[in-house]
């Protein structure tokens, strides 16, 4: 299981905008080389097969333009994660999240099997397609929504007819909504709106922990769920609640996990975002702390202290438990508990989406996707506005080639450089970040001016003078973004070298 997931509803944000932010984690032992595209209307497809499942599917035929950020090398499929349409709808996908067996029991995922034999033998057995999946989601929906709640509504739909092979939720946010979808089991689903004053706190679990199953089936105003939710509840056993309430009930006692494994691995992602969120609601850290690392009542939605920053979200996805007895890289603690739980911000992130929909900017430039790529306790945040037809080189064409020449590789080698020496390289690190995020943040404010300068229509998504504007300031930020990161990966490298384990000195040379 990969990933970490943190959203913010307007009114928690700084700024109103919403903004939903996704680690995209690999599997141990492989690179997941990433690129930031934009798919136009006629390169999407119109039949899609799925890489990894076979399933097979038509798509609309009228698709919107967007933004991804596609694997660059690995032969599996798209996998397109994260990324924002011209409707200014974005979506992230996928978190993968837990279940129970008996969830699983009454509703397994629908997995891909092989054929068995040779066609034409007696014991030919053909294959048989399996269900929808991460590497599918993103296309299959994304350019086909003009909302968040209609991102809910399609992917919905996708999920009773195909099914899943794997337990994922999903992030859909428009200017005004933030929607989490989660599936349970092959077919069934939920979905929850995002408190707009509140941020939600997401490691590889089911994570909604209030659901109001009367809302989901009559007004939807706040909840959503596949059609038969309440007699899959009912006809499976699975209202473990002690009062018998089976509307309003806790979806983690009734759908989600408990296990030794989530207590390592998943809680104390959540305990760690939410302990620097609201450092003073609660004792987080003494023995009588209301929640621990371990803790499985950590609440899916909270308010928090003060409105929460672009800055705030990259700090929590960069997080190590950072100044805590369980920091990799501190001294607190001891040897044993620094390496006791699963950090967010660790060495097989791939790529690190912050989607920012602002309310208060014109149509043509609402949209930011801030991207990081490699591991983010290494990176930077690079903002690039989405409204555009293509995006720039140092973004989009890493391939499997080691080469600085492009910013996810040149992140990566950094991060394998200081890791061994992050004290002595931290200090260069975080000038480095703190200079291109300001820069980030001045071209977006000196853009945005710019635009409301001209004449031009500032709602129209297709103006292609707009587009040439937006793809200019990307371009800008790109190659600021690419002389800095030049300049630490020297810096880096020199300490590193400095540091070799065979250095040798003498005061006659």
């Amino acid at each position: 299981m990969a990933c970490t997931t943190l959203l913010v509803g307007k009114n928690a944000s700084y700024d109103g905008s919403t903004i939903m932010a996704r680690n995209e984690d690999t599997p141990n032992g492989m690179f997941n080389v990433k690129k930031l595209v934009v798919v136009q209307p006629e390169d999407q497809p119109r039949h899609y097969r799925s890489v990894c499942s076979h399933v097979e599917m038509d798509l609309p035929g009228n698709p919107l333009r967007y933004t991804n950020i596609p694997d660059s090398t690995r032969g599996d499929g798209i996998w397109g994660e994260a990324g924002i349409n011209e409707a200014n709808v974005a979506m992230t996908a996928t978190e993968t999240i837990t279940t129970n067996e008996r969830v699983l029991g009454a509703d397994p995922y629908i997995e891909f099997q092989k054929a068995v034999g040779k066609e034409g033998d007696d014991n030919y057995q053909p294959e048989i397609a399996g269900g929808i999946g991460e590497e599918d989601l993103v296309t299959i929906v994304l350019p086909y929504i003009k909302s968040a709640r209609e991102g809910v509504i399609r992917l919905g739909s996708l999920l009773e007819k195909y099914g899943t092979y794997e337990p994922n939720a999903i992030g859909f946010a428009d200017a005004d909504e933030i929607w989490w979808l989660e599936t349970i089991g092959g077919h069934h689903w939920m979905a929850k709106r995002v408190p707009d004053d509140c941020y939600v706190t997401m490691p590889n679990q089911l994570g909604i922990d209030e659901f109001d199953l009367e809302d989901a089936l009559g007004e939807q105003k706040e909840h959503m769920c596949s059609a038969d939710l309440r007699e899959f509840i009912e006809d499976n056993h699975l209202n473990v609640s002690v009062d018998g309430d089976s509307d309003r009930f806790n979806p983690r006692d009734f759908f989600g996990s408990r296990s030794d494994t989530d207590h390592v691995y998943n809680t104390p992602r959540a305990w760690f975002m939410q302990r620097y969120l609201n450092p003073y609601d609660e004792d987080w850290d003494s023995p009588d702390a209301l929640h621990t690392p371990e803790s499985d009542d950590i609440p899916w939605a909270r308010q928090p202290e003060r409105k929460v920053t672009i800055e705030d979200v990259k700090y929590c996805m960069n997080g190590h438990y950072n100044r805590t007895p369980y920091d990799p890289y501190g001294d607190k603690g001891t040897s044993e508990s620094r390496h006791q739980y699963r950090p967010i911000g660790i060495n097989r992130t791939s790529e690190l989406s912050i989607l920012q929909i602002r309310p208060y900017a014109p149509e043509s430039f609402r949209s930011i996707q801030w991207v990081a790529l490699g591991s983010n306790p290494f990176n930077t945040l690079v903002p690039v506005y989405t409204n555009v037809d293509t995006t720039p080189e140092y973004l989009a064409g890493a391939d499997d080639r080691v080469t600085p020449d492009y910013h996810y590789w040149a992140n990566r080698l950094i991060a394998a450089l200081a890791d061994g020496h992050y004290n002595e390289s931290s200090t260069e690190i975080n000038r480095y970040q703190e200079k291109t995020l300001s820069y980030g943040h001045a071209n977006v404010r000196l853009t945005d001016a710019a635009l409301v300068k001209t004449d031009y229509d500032l709602d129209d998504m297709n103006n292609k003078n707009i587009h040439k504007m937006l793809e200019e300031a990307n371009q800008k930020e790109c190659d600021m973004l690419k002389k800095d990161t030049d300049e630490l990966l020297s810096s880096i490298l020199y300490i590193s070298s400095m540091r070799m384990k065979n250095g040798f000195f003498l005061s006659d040379n």
